[in-house]
């Protein structure tokens, strides 16, 4: 081989410099620093297919409907609707093989679940896990904590490490718990949100749930968050922000598509699940709208 073939850069230094160009390019466009940049330039282009389920929440009248037989009708809509999956908070009465069967009826998944914390505490760990697995789901996620446990920058430093030996229980059998926000975690103890210093004392295992809706209400900025957690947002709640009481996802003050990039390249995202609590309209009419809206986001990014 000559000497001008010598110089001539191999086909790994040709990639590696390609990645390194792809990341500095990607850290001016989604303004990431330099690891979580190189991380999303590998990422980037394959836009494997993130899941969009529906958290039960929004339509949780119409679920208990007629003692429970609501729900029925609201899983068949839902399908209907181009919905992948939902996530549950409450079972209105049904067991969990009964509801796995209407999922699978209605070519559902079960993205998660809200549960109380201390359904994973002590003798309720074992039967949280049976009907978790009865029902599919992976993600056992806390909607919100009691007082003690966020009450200053120590308890979350404590709760965090709750949260940890959780996950570590979970793991060897699939499973991953996560906590869920709603405004009050942004509040600052010593210049630190209740947020930061919880998910930098949890281990990558607990999911982060970001609610974007949630967050922004209480001071919070969803992409910075997205950006400082790289990893860790495995499912999201797509909540709309501002407007009025008939706002649905898409039409509010969330920037959704840098939420979606920020989703498919950094942050290891697999579920976006659509939350709407406003009701300023019938709430089936409601998350309709709230999916159409997301579709057509989606497709655009």
């Amino acid at each position: 081989m000559g000497s001008h073939d010598q110089n001539r850069p191999s086909r790994r230094d040709v990639l590696r410099l390609g990645a390194a160009a792809a990341a500095g390019a990607l850290a001016g466009e989604l303004g990431l620093p330099g690891p979580v940049a190189a991380l999303a330039a590998k990422a980037k282009g394959k836009k494997k297919p993130i899941g969009v389920g529906l958290q039960l929440y929004s339509v949780r009248r119409e679920c208990g409907a007629e003692k429970g037989k609501g729900l029925i009708k609201v899983i068949e809509a839902v399908a209907k609707m181009g919905y992948e999956a939902v996530e549950f908070a409450g079972y209105y009465g049904w067991k969990p093989t009964d509801l796995r069967k209407l999922l699978d009826d209605n070519g559902l998944k079960c993205c998660g679940t809200h549960t109380g914390l201390d359904l994973l505490l002590g003798d309720n760990f074992e039967k949280t896990v049976a009907l978790h697995k009865t029902i599919g789901a992976k993600f056992i996620i806390v909607p919100g904590l009691a007082g003690k446990y966020h009450k200053d920058g120590e308890a979350w430093a404590s709760t965090a490490k709750l949260f940890n030996q959780i996950a570590a229980k979970l793991k060897p059998l699939g499973m991953q718990t996560g906590y869920h926000n709603h405004s009050h975690e942004f509040k600052k103890f010593d210049g630190k949100t209740g947020w930061d210093i919880f998910f930098g004392g949890t281990v990558k295992d607990v999911v982060m749930q970001l609610d974007t809706g949630n967050c922004m209400g209480g001071g919070g900025d969803p992409v910075a968050i997205m950006k400082r957690f790289p990893g860790r947002a495995v499912t999201m709640h797509m909540k709309e922000h501002g407007g009025d009481a008939k706002t649905v996802v898409g039409e509010g003050t969330v920037k959704w598509k840098e939420l979606i990039r920020l989703a498919r390249t950094v942050g290891g995202t697999k579920w976006f699940i659509i939350e709407h609590e406003r009701r300023g309209q019938p709430p089936v009419e409601a998350v309709k709208r709230c999916i159409d809206n997301f579709r057509k986001i989606l497709a655009s990014v």
